[in-house]
Order: structure tokens, then C-alpha cells, then sequence
């Protein structure tokens, strides 16, 4: 008997498969409660893409499940050169989520430019970077960056916080 005759299907990936179905169905739903506003700028509206983004990942969870009933598997990690049998780096992890907590607090009062700075400083330092200067000059640079991108490519207003009327 191969091994392929032998491997019991992967039961767990149908709860993806729901998982994926549920999300998509709500996606639809809560779409569908939005009401139509066309005008002469916007004449679709805001309803398609969400809606659209419903029904493919409905179509996502039915061909995932296909696959899960044909006996489809994920490949094994090939790539990466990393030792799953290793403890997890409880210092990293905890720092990373400190960096993101710290903006989460400060990104109303202080303003993105400042609280995008200490993530993007803090991610770095968290994850191994020790060239702390460098590093703040590349997260002054990517948080003016992502202000500017969302304010003038998006026309989504980060928050400036102290900075308002600087920017």
C-alpha cells in the first residue's frame, strides 16, 4: 500500500473551508445592508466590492473544499532554513506587541508621524537591529511616507496629533 492510500484526509482544512464561506456570506450580507449612494462622481456606488470580494471568497472556499475532497495537501515547508523544533522567542514577540500597543495609545494623541516612528523603530529593534540611529532615520522616513501616501494617493487623513498644521 502506498503512502497516498494510506494518508487519512486532512478533516481540519474543511473548517478553513467554512471558515472562508461564513466570512464571504457576511461580507455579502453586510454589503447588502448598505444603501445606494450614486452621484455623478461615484456612479457605481460603494456596494459592488464588497460584494464582489463576498462572492469570490465564497468561490475560494468551494474550490479549497474540492481540493480538501480530492486529497489536495499543502507542500512542506522547503525554503526555509528554520529549526521547528526551537523554543519561541518569547523577548521578540513580546516587543513587537509592546511596539504595536505603544501605537495604538500614542497614534491619537502624538499623531502618526510620531507613533508610526516608534513602531517601525521598536519592529526593527524587536526583531534584531541594533543600528538604532539608522533606524530612526529610515522610521521618521517610512512614517512621513505612509502620512503622505494615505493623505494625497488615498485621501485618507492620518491622524497628525502635535504635529497638526506642521504637516
Amino acid at each position: 500500500m502506498s503512502v497516498a492510500a494510506t494518508r487519512r484526509p486532512d478533516r481540519a482544512q474543511y473548517g478553513v473551508c467554512g471558515f472562508l464561506a461564513v466570512v464571504g456570506a457576511l461580507v455579502i450580507v453586510d454589503a447588502a445592508r448598505i444603501q445606494q449612494i450614486a452621484n455623478s462622481n461615484d456612479p457605481i456606488g460603494p456596494k459592488p466590492v464588497p460584494i464582489v470580494l463576498g462572492v469570490l471568497l465564497l468561490v475560494v472556499a468551494a474550490l479549497y473544499a474540492v481540493d480538501v475532497a480530492r486529497g489536495g495537501t499543502g507542500a512542506a515547508e522547503e525554503g526555509e532554513d528554520v529549526d521547528v523544533t526551537s523554543a519561541v522567542d518569547w523577548r521578540t514577540v513580546l516587543l513587537l506587541i509592546a511596539a504595536f500597543v505603544v501605537n495604538l495609545v500614542l497614534i491619537d494623541p502624538l499623531g502618526w508621524v510620531i507613533s508610526g516612528t516608534l513602531l517601525f523603530w521598536g519592529s526593527a529593534f524587536a526583531l534584531g537591529s541594533r543600528n538604532h540611529i539608522r533606524n530612526v532615520f529610515i522610521a521618521v522616513a517610512l512614517a512621513l511616507i505612509t502620512f503622505y501616501a494615505f493623505a494625497i494617493g488615498l485621501g485618507v487623513n492620518l491622524p497628525a496629533g502635535v504635529l497638526q498644521g506642521i504637516l
